[in-house]
């Protein structure tokens, strides 16, 4: 763990607003994505199910964050898929990435409405070309949490999330979860995998839009041109 210091109150001083230039490697990430030929593979009672799907991801820059001196850079996502052969909704979820500049920690934050949450850690520099991501069940620090149902039937104990970006532009990802299904000796290898292309540009953070008004306001009326 990264020595913080003895001072855990006081915050970071001089923080650049601007979320979108301070994200690191998950600069590249921001923006609204879609991905037409997902896969998906579930348990069923008769056995693994492959299931294709349609998916659109949404990564706007939220202000900067501070744990006291732990200073935070981020996007708030929501994903939202369909599956191929019909119209309603596969699967929804929310969250933030988190980028910590000074230590190159990089956490992801889900949770989906059916009683389940998870927070993942890696590591990485600004350059990567792959983000890596890992929560285990039962911590400490960074795990997985779930309804007592879940908990019974579907028991998550690993989540891994790898994502590689693409030359052109795009960037693909595999999401594993190792469940143990009620029933059943040996874990299950839940797999999601998709590529996504960017739709549109993201949205600069609110801070970052108001210190884009005030510097155009003072441009505007000549304040602080010389004389």
């Amino acid at each position: 763990m990264h020595d913080y210091g003895d001072d855990i109150f006081t915050e970071t001083e001089d923080v650049d607003p601007d979320t979108l230039a301070n994200l690191g490697p998950l600069r590249r990430l921001a923006g609204i994505w879609e991905g037409r030929r997902g896969v998906d593979l579930n348990p069923k009672a008769e056995g693994p199910e492959r299931r294709e799907f349609i998916e659109r991801i949404e990564m706007q820059p939220i202000d900067p964050q501070s744990n006291g001196p732990q200073l935070l850079y981020g996007l708030r996502y929501h994903v939202h898929i369909v599956a191929s052969d019909e119209e309603t909704t596969f699967h929804d979820q929310v969250g933030y990435w988190l980028w910590e500049p000074t230590t190159g920690l990089i956490m992801q934050s889900l949770t989906i409405p059916r009683g389940q949450t998870a927070l993942a850690r890696g590591q990485g520099r600004a350059d990567d070309t792959q983000i890596v991501v890992r929560a285990d069940r039962g911590g400490p620090g960074y795990g997985i949490c779930s309804t007592d149902f879940l908990e019974l039937a579907f028991r998550t104990d690993a989540y891994e999330f790898t994502v590689t970006f693409n030359d052109d532009g795009s960037w693909s990802y595999v999401s594993d979860t190792m469940l143990m299904v009620r029933g059943r000796s040996e874990p299950f290898r839940h797999q999601d995998r998709n590529t996504l292309s960017k739709v549109a540009e993201p949205t600069p953070n609110p801070l970052a839009r108001i210190e884009l008004q005030k510097a155009t306001l003072k441009e505007a009326h000549g304040i602080g041109r010389e004389a």
